[in-house]
């Protein structure tokens, strides 16, 4: 469940940091919030589907292990980013 190349550029365009910006913080974050989010919509339709459960879980973990070093490394950005992606009421 690949990102088409359209929605991955519009991601990288929404949180790029400066102008070549593809692999910031950031931007993994971003992207690894759109595939979650098309994860679990297919969990909701196949929930025997075990091996990409295992593969949501390990996306949330590296998406968490981000989160976790841009709040040590840059706090100030850590709001507003965890904001923009709606992960926190």
């Amino acid at each position: 469940m690949a990102l088409d190349t359209e929605d991955k550029a519009q991601i990288i365009n929404e949180f790029a940091v400066h102008d070549k910006d593809v692999g910031s913080p950031d931007v993994q974050v971003g992207i690894l919030s759109r595939r979650i989010a098309d994860l679990t919509v297919h969990m909701s339709n196949a929930p025997k589907d075990f091996h990409s459960r295992r593969g949501l879980v390990l996306l949330v973990a590296r998406r968490r292990r981000l989160l976790n070093y841009i709040k040590k490394n840059s706090p100030e950005k850590y709001p507003g980013l965890i904001k923009r992606l709606g992960l926190r009421k």
